[in-house]
């Protein structure tokens, strides 16, 4: 053959390889859109995450750090539960018009302005380069590690599966595109990380159910909800697959460590991948994430969820009714509530039940000093905030068991439940717990964070105090356990005297 020949055909075969890896790239989701060809060598990554962990250890915090600060950040990992405290706790707390304009995917206010005292974000902890280190306050929750990823995957599948609705992907999409650009919100699929879990789940899902269509039977040969491939990708297929690997493994530790690949930091990724790469550089990353746990006003724990509720309104709530209390007027309350309702959307509404969590695009606002702030709702105790948050928790709960109960059924016989996940193989667990290393130490961890600020918390309110706050009853069975032990003494000692009475008598 002509050598102009074979050159010409081996560059018309590169050209082809070209084209189909990029073709690849634009129809998967874009988790990889902030990955450039970085340098992978042991030696560079190893510089690289000393040098960006070293900085981070540096940064300072503020010097009281159990203090509220004039600025709330919520750091909100997700499938803890966060929702739930931003509904039923903070918003119970702060009027709407104290929220900075929320947004789950980008920074849209400006420090420089007033009024702003509650950031809550699935953002990481890269948004503290956009704060004013010094007069903000960080919390969070976090989850054992094997739950968040069944919690996430179950989500990611409950979300995609109310496209199934539709004929067909095509139109799915095009639907939730146009019901997108006609509202002035943000949706789920706006939303980090179900941006990017949500569409791989839905394009899965009608693939599957095109796939029985095909073959004309609706049989599922397994009867574990984790693992019916013919209607859902496999519990042990999706945590293999390199979205997963991207994105939910590790994700309290990365989004704790700033290094998600929703970052605000240029460098972050570059680090991320670099430790994805070589497993031991993430204790550099665990050592940064336990520091700014370490830092934070509170830390809560998902599993610990009564006494975490209960601490949570003794060390957050109670500030924030002290801090903002004092400045409410009738007129003000008015006002903040007419805002309310322009900013609040229920959660039991949604357009074709496909668009949730929607936000406002309200004016940018900002960070207010205390001699500046709006009213907090009225002058609650913290025990009528936790009898609030218990109402609310009731109501909240319904509404999203009866999503998801509509949800699942478009993809049954699969239902997840909590007994459900017993029969997923230990193999399964074993996996998910070595990919999520660096959120099972960190967990453990946050565990005894958790423990001290226990004792701490309630150490210093005193048992009186704590019984008084508490709406679980714990100080009440420490009160009926005194009383009870009063009773049995004050017998004792009438039975004693009784016995010398008589005794006497007889001599």
């Amino acid at each position: 053959m002509d050598l102009t020949l074979k050159f010409s055909i081996l560059l018309l075969l590169l050209g082809f390889g070209c084209y189909s890896w990029g073709s690849y790239n634009l129809s998967t989701p874009s988790v990889s859109a902030n990955a450039s060809p970085f340098r992978n060598d042991f030696g560079h990554c190893e510089r690289l995450v000393k040098k960006w962990a070293s900085s981070s250890l540096e940064q300072e915090v503020k010097e009281d750090k159990h203090t509220l600060g004039d600025l709330l950040f919520f750091l909100h990992v997700p499938r803890t539960g966060g929702r739930t405290y931003f509904h039923c706790f903070l918003r119970k707390l702060y009027y709407s018009s104290l929220e900075c304009p929320r947004s789950y995917d980008k920074l849209r206010f400006d420090p420089r302005k007033r009024h702003c005292r509650l950031l809550v974000t699935h953002d990481d902890y890269s948004m503290m380069s956009k704060l004013p280190r010094e007069r903000t306050s960080v919390v969070t929750i976090l989850r054992d590690p094997i739950d968040r990823v069944f919690s996430t995957y179950e989500f990611s599948v409950e979300v995609a599966a109310r496209f199934l609705v539709h004929p067909n992907l095509t139109s799915a999409t095009q639907m939730a595109r146009r019901i997108r650009s006609k509202t002035k919100g943000v949706s789920t699929l706006d939303i980090w990380p179900w941006k990017y879990l949500v569409p791989w789940m839905r394009e899965d899902l009608f693939a599957r159910r095109d796939g029985q269509e095909h073959r004309g039977s609706g049989d599922v040969q397994s009867s574990d909800p984790y693992n019916m491939e013919e209607v859902v990708m496999p519990l042990h297929e999706y945590i293999k697959d390199p979205i997963a690997q991207e994105i939910v493994h590790n994700g309290e530790t990365f989004q704790v460590a700033g290094l998600t690949n929703n970052s605000y930091l240029s460098e972050s990724h570059e680090v991320r991948h670099c430790v994805q790469r070589y497993k031991h550089l993430g204790e550099h990353v665990l050592e940064v994430a336990k520091k700014r746990l370490d830092d934070m006003l509170y830390v809560g724990l998902t599993e610990e969820h009564r006494e975490s509720a209960t601490m949570f309104a003794n060390v957050v709530g109670a500030q924030v009714i002290s801090q903002l209390g004092g400045s409410n007027s009738s007129e003000e309350s008015a006002a903040n509530s007419n805002s309310e309702q322009s900013y609040s959307v229920s959660d039991s509404k949604s357009d074709n039940n496909e668009l949730r969590d929607r936000t406002p695009n309200g004016k940018e606002s900002e960070i207010a000093s205390p001699d500046t702030v709006e009213a907090v709702k009225g002058n609650m105790t913290v025990g009528e905030l936790m009898e609030a948050y218990e109402d609310c928790i009731s109501s909240l709960r319904n509404t999203q068991a009866n999503r998801r109960t509509s949800s699942l059924k478009r993809i049954s016989p699969a239902n997840f439940t909590k007994q459900a996940r017993l029969q997923v193989p230990e193999m399964v667990l074993q996996q998910i717990r070595e990919l999520n290393h660096l959120d099972v130490e960190l967990y453990k961890y946050a565990q005894n964070i958790f423990a001290n600020q226990h004792k701490r918390t309630f150490g210093i309110m005193g048992v009186g105090e704590g019984m008084q706050n508490s709406t679980y009853g714990a100080g009440i069975k420490v009160l009926s356990l005194g009383a009870t032990l009063v009773l049995l003494l004050l017998a004792f000692y009438v039975f004693v005297n009784a016995q010398r009475r008589t005794s006497k008598v007889k001599i």
